[in-house]
């Protein structure tokens, strides 16, 4: 099992200073810090770097245009595949044009380093963009069959109810051939299966479901592989995140790290109260509300993530066992999501060390059990 990281650059309040210069302040220091953690990284052997693509979400993530981080990363870094984790893709979003361009320019601009990853964000997002919701998974479907039919022929024109192109050349062509290896987001009920059947690698970015859904999950995506691909690369992988905090030898995280974890949650949990659940159906919000319940009301069950293994936190030992669960279970790369939380810089910077030291070479040796089939 790799090591992959996860981006969303975090930029939690309080801002330092009055507004709106405090915000620049922040903005500006969480992106320079995590340049510099990204080219660690890279340094230390993790297999890709992922960049959301979100807007709005003051304080959790101020990363709106991961085109533009990547292709400033490409010609930083050597080894490490750049991840769009992901585009979104209902056509209200980007147009399909605009996805082929900037993906394919930060696959030449890096040598073929591009990992595409699709998504049709959530209600908060779609809103803001006139995405329609209820025809955004058929928008997210045919707008990867337009982007890679303009990565395949030197002239593409296409027109269906949804969306018209004139015969233009579509430029650039990416590097990899025919096309950068195409995951899908999965964070709701029969992604999984979505994504298996369409040859899709899957990007499990669920956050507070136990192992054991994880592993239903990689079950649902094996099972249903690829009868249908969507694009003209299969990729049969699956990544999963997680918070994760590495400490020294025999040392325990202090109450610092666990308050950034609580925070952490507490601030998704107020996010989607008030930004999604007004608009999921009854039975989306009867689905979801039990699981913030608690956090709303101030109860985040660390200890119980940690025990869990839902989060990954503690010395290169303890993480190196709580991953080998992850490997058992069918998942091919764990995106370690370090930038979180009030964390300072010298901490993240220790943990990607120390996981690229020591986590990562007894990952690299050890064999998956039986859990996989």
């Amino acid at each position: 099992m790799d090591l992959d990281v996860l981006y969303e650059i975090d930029v939690p309040r309080p801002w330092p200073g009055a507004h709106p210069h405090g915000q620049r302040a922040a903005e500006q220091r969480a992106y320079r810090e995590a340049v510099e953690q990204i080219r660690l990284a890279d340094r230390m052997g993790f297999r890709t770097v992922w960049a959301v693509e979100h807007h709005f979400r003051e304080g959790r993530s101020h990363c709106p245009a991961p085109e533009v981080l990547l292709g400033h990363l490409a010609g930083l870094t050597e080894r490490i595949r750049l991840g769009f984790g992901v585009t979104l893709t209902p056509f209200a979003f980007t147009p399909p044009q605009r996805i082929a361009e900037k993906v394919a320019t930060v696959d030449v601009l890096s040598g073929g380093r591009v990992e595409w990853g699709t998504g049709r964000s959530t209600p908060m997002e779609q809103t803001a963009f006139g995405v329609d919701r209820e025809k955004s998974r058929d928008d997210w479907r045919e707008a990867i069959e337009i982007v890679t039919g303009m990565w395949r022929e030197e002239y593409f024109a296409y027109e269906s109810e949804r969306f018209r192109f004139p015969r233009r050349m579509v430029t650039p062509k990416p590097v990899q051939d025919p096309h950068p290896p195409a995951w899908m987001a999965a964070t709701s009920p029969g992604s999984a299966e979505v994504a298996g059947a369409h040859g899709l690698g899957l990007l499990s970015f669920s956050i507070m479901q136990p192992l054991e859904a994880m592993a239903a999950q990689v079950a649902a995506y094996r099972a249903a592989a690829a009868p249908s691909p969507l694009t003209d690369v299969t990729t049969d992988r699956v990544a999963a995140y997680t918070l994760v905090h590495a400490t020294r030898p025999r040392t325990a995280p202090d109450a610092r790290v666990w308050e950034s974890v609580a925070w952490w949650y507490s601030n998704l949990a107020r996010f989607t109260l008030e930004w999604e659940l007004p608009h999921l159906s009854p039975q989306e919000r009867e689905r979801t509300f039990p699981l913030l319940t608690p956090i709303l009301e101030g109860n985040v069950p660390v200890g119980e993530f940690s025990d869990g293994d839902m989060i990954l936190i503690g010395d290169a030992e303890t993480i190196v066992a709580k991953a080998k669960r992850y490997a058992d279970l069918g998942v091919d790369q764990l995106i370690c999501y370090v930038q979180w939380g009030y964390l300072e810089h010298r901490e993240i910077l220790r943990t990607l060390e120390i996981l690229g030291k020591e986590v990562i070479p007894e990952l690299a040796r050890y064999e998956p059990g039986r859990g996989r089939a």
